[in-house]
């Protein structure tokens, strides 16, 4: 991988497009093997400079916006402030809900322009995505009127205003000069994000709120310093220990291996190789992935953030937060896809301001909180993990802390043909094209094409990729004669943000979008699964074709995922079909499902 070029499978990107649609799979999942998504280090520069932005600005912020903290000659004694706190959680909602941070850029393939976000949210007519339009008033549709966008602009201006005020003294931080934010301000930004979340669930999750709300309700509520604190701390204990539990099953292995393999500074193929079975005739991930993932991962997930909570002696408190950074600058350098950045600096400053600033030896234990409070922080700490786990289907894998965990909600789009999935370009009020137009204009199409084709050769990496493709195979007459796409890189265009959850764009975008295109019967094929219920060994799916709707649904056991090659050298998982739209016949099984037919169905 070069600064300035990228690394390019080895073919004739003139014949790439001839080559049948598995044995590009094998090409493109064995090249992610030893060189990632292949794009040039340039791009990565870019992540570095705005973490640099978002982590300089954020800081001349707080220190120029908060006159009675006493400059920043005196930092030493203010960053353990509660103020310094809220105003840094503040800033990073704003750049989260801004499109800025999270699924911003190259690497989340946002070319032209690199954002989404504030773009799509603040234009009317963009689709909007309501969690429950038959149940909840007011939110019935999925056009985004002057009153959201107005709502969402009063989200920004409310986050801004957290940011910038000075800091009014109250009882509630005794001794404290700065104090904090008024009450009003962090009542009036939860009222509007949870308003806006009901008429648009995108963007209460772009705000990154299963993060943050929960703390800044606590800050703005409890009466008590110390109960805000330990409060705090309960919310980052969960958040870090839900998603060390969720990498306990079998999908973490698979998440690791591509994600080692496409950071940018571990240039050694041989140790991207030794991540592999038997590279390249089996890249299932190997026992060195195994323990990269468990022991470096989910056993530091699950102990470290324990003896933060708990440990009242110094040394190994200052052991852990130095294990949890170096987790955090870990994730942090492999640039994920969706790249979740600030995210990360900004749990590193927590964990240091709350266990190292707010020794639980010192008054900030959990023992030390009071009861009511206690008890409430804990259920919102372990309400959605539970439920999530227990009923992916009705929480996203956000809210259920799986972050990386690789148990996610996925799917898989299939157009047949360019100019079906140029209707997304005609019909669509949008602010970016669709990625390979966005990609075209810069490399042409032939190479546009097989990077596209690369994120699609990444998901078959992971579990849920091989039962998506493995569907496909089902419900189109032949793969080949479809365009086949990664669903996280369409919802990107469609709604303005991803991040892994296929809640996003699932019937009811697909329903949307229809609305809008009206394609034809078998034009738009996406099959789609739901996360892995903890305590099940098996996960649902559902095929939608986008004229129709939900067409078939069924289960498929999830080791028969984990075990198989990327490119399904022996043929589609095993399913189980449980339901079948009345009429439908899935190409393969034998028949085609006519045009009146299924118009009928």
């Amino acid at each position: 991988m070069g600064f300035n070029t990228a690394d390019m499978p080895p073919v004739d990107p003139a014949k790439f497009g001839s080559l049948p649609f598995m044995e590009r799979m094998r090409l493109l999942a064995t090249h992610w093997c030893e060189y990632g998504f292949g794009s040039p280090k340039k791009l990565h520069m870019l992540y570095v400079y705005k973490l640099i932005f978002f982590t300089v600005v954020g800081l001349l912020l707080v220190g120029l916006t908060t006159p009675a903290l006493g400059g920043f000659g005196e930092i030493g004694s203010w960053w353990t402030e509660p103020i310094v706190y809220v105003k840094l959680m503040a800033w990073t909602t704003l750049f989260e809900v801004l499109g800025l941070a999270s699924s911003s850029g190259p690497l989340a393939f946002k070319f032209s322009p690199f954002i989404g976000g504030c773009l799509y949210w603040l234009r009317p007519k963009t689709i909007r995505v309501p969690p429950w339009p038959g149940k909840v008033p007011f939110t019935a549709g999925d056009t985004r009127q002057l009153w959201d966008v107005a709502v969402y602009g009063l989200i920004l201006l409310n986050l801004a205003f957290l940011v910038c005020f000075p800091g009014q003294v109250t009882d509630r931080v005794p001794g404290s000069e700065a104090g904090l934010p008024p009450q009003w301000a962090m009542f009036s930004y939860i009222g509007l994000i949870v308003l806006m979340g009901l008429r648009d669930k995108t963007v209460f999750l772009a705000a990154r709120s299963e993060q943050y709300l929960a703390a800044l309700l606590i800050f703005a509520s409890a009466g008590s310093v110390v109960d805000m604190i330990i409060a705090a701390k309960i919310f980052i204990f969960a958040s870090w220990f839900g998603a060390g539990i969720s990498k306990l099953g079998r999908h973490f292995t698979l998440v690791v291996a591509p994600m080692v393999s496409n950071t940018p500074w571990i240039t050694s193929r041989r140790l991207k190789r030794s991540l592999y079975r038997n590279f390249p005739e089996d890249i299932r991930a190997s026992k060195v992935t195994s323990s990269i993932a468990h022991i470096l991962g989910t056993i530091v997930e699950l102990a470290l953030p324990l003896i933060l909570l708990f440990s009242t002696n110094t040394t190994l408190t200052l052991l852990a937060l130095i294990g949890m950074t170096g987790f955090h600058i870990f994730i942090i350098s492999t640039f994920p896809l969706a790249v979740p950045l600030e995210w990360n600096v900004f749990f590193i400053f927590s964990a240091w301001f709350l266990f190292w600033g707010h020794p639980a030896g010192e008054g900030w234990a959990v023992t030390d909180m009071s009861t009511g409070w206690l008890l409430a922080a804990i259920v919102m700490a372990a309400f959605f993990p539970i439920l999530g786990n227990l009923r992916p289907d009705l929480v996203s894998f956000l809210p259920s802390m799986r972050q990386y965990a690789g148990n996610w909600a996925s799917a898989t789009w299939a157009f047949r043909g360019r100019e079906v999935e140029d209707k997304l370009n005609q019909h669509l009020v949008k602010s970016n094209l669709n990625q390979i137009d966005q990609l075209t204009a810069a490399f042409g199409n032939e190479v546009a094409e097989i990077f596209m084709q690369k994120a699609v050769a990444w998901r078959t990496m992971h579990s849920q990729g091989r039962a998506l493709i493995s569907l496909m195979m089902r419900h189109t007459d032949e793969l080949d004669n479809y365009v086949i796409r990664e669903a996280e890189f369409v919802c990107t265009t469609l709604i303005g943000w991803q991040f892994g959850d296929a809640h996003l764009h699932n019937e009811q975008t697909i329903a949307a979008v229809q609305r809008r295109c009206n394609f034809a019967p078998g034009e738009v094929i996406v099959t789609w699964t739901e996360s892995q219920p903890i305590h099940r060994n098996y996960i649902e799916y559902k095929v939608i074709d986008a004229a129709i709707g939900v067409v078939e649904r069924g289960t498929y056991v999830v080791a028969d995922a984990t075990e198989e090659l990327p490119w399904l050298p022996n043929g589609p998982i095993k399913h189980t079909v449980t339901w079948t739209r009345p009429g439908y016949v899935a190409p393969s099984d034998g028949s085609q499902y006519v045009q009146q037919s299924r118009v009928n169905a």
